[in-house]
């Protein structure tokens, strides 16, 4: 039996696909044989991702639902592991200050953790348990190169994507007793909606299919942690690890996120 073959995921359920990398992530994975689970808050994206999803052989599960509703997002859950046995799980869902501009900066900021942090906590928690039953399952967290370092243009963004991605790398260390893998993914800017409101320079920019290939590439080899470009990586990487007695001008001139 060829047991790469085997290996290949059937089972994909992707949160935040009706736009971005959620969707860009659903349609490289779409195929015959695969059954996609997708989730997303606008219903006429979601639908449109599905359609196309379809043309692909794909079988697709569609939810209109937000992360931040634990209850409803461990119901749809469970419902598709009950039916099919997910493979991978990529929590993807988030948002931004947009452009940090209008609104209570209170509610912002706890607006963007209820979906960037607990909604990641609704993703993965309620499959946990049927993975380490089976031993097996694989789930990938959309972090970003905004949470190695808080960036003064998005503090509560940085803070909320740093948060799930030292989450994602403990449990990876938990979970791996388990049979299950657990990998983090920090893309840089990436053409989607959410960059879409920026006004500011965004150097070294995907395109939202270039990232979905390349987090599909890093979750096949289950690379740890998943990060491009490494031109904007390295140089964020290195400034991390300085004094921000040193750092914190260079950060200060940075745009407003």
């Amino acid at each position: 039996m060829n047991h790469h073959v085997q290996s290949k995921p059937k089972v994909i359920v992707i949160t935040g696909a009706s736009s971005g990398i959620g969707a860009a992530l659903a349609l490289e994975y779409a195929q015959l044989d695969v059954v996609l689970g997708i989730c997303g808050r606008n219903e006429e994206r979601l639908h449109e991702v599905r359609r196309l999803c379809e043309a692909r052989g794909a079988v697709v599960h569609a939810e209109v639902v937000d992360v931040t509703d634990k209850h409803r997002m461990r119901a749809w859950l469970e419902d598709i592991d009950r039916r099919h046995e997910v493979d991978i799980l990529i929590a993807n869902a988030g948002i931004s200050g947009g452009t940090g501009k209008g609104g209570d900066m209170a509610d912002i900021t706890r607006k963007i953790f209820a979906t960037n942090v607990d909604g990641v906590i609704n993703t993965v928690m309620p499959l946990v348990p049927a993975m380490m039953a089976r031993k097996r399952g694989q789930i990938a967290i959309i972090s970003s190169l905004a949470g190695i370092r808080g960036l003064p243009s998005a503090p509560a963004y940085s803070a909320s994507k740093a948060a799930v991605r030292f989450w994602g790398e403990g449990l990876r260390g938990s979970l791996g007793k388990h049979g299950i893998k657990v990998n983090v993914i920090c893309p840089g800017y990436v053409k989607t909606p959410l960059t879409a409101v920026n006004t500011f320079p965004m150097p070294f920019i995907k395109k939202a299919w270039k990232a979905a290939i390349i987090i599909r590439k890093g979750l096949e080899r289950n690379t740890p942690r998943i990060v491009f470009p490494y031109a904007l990586y390295i140089p964020l990487w290195f400034l991390s690890c300085l004094s921000p007695r040193i750092t914190d001008g260079f950060f200060a001139r940075l745009p407003e996120k």
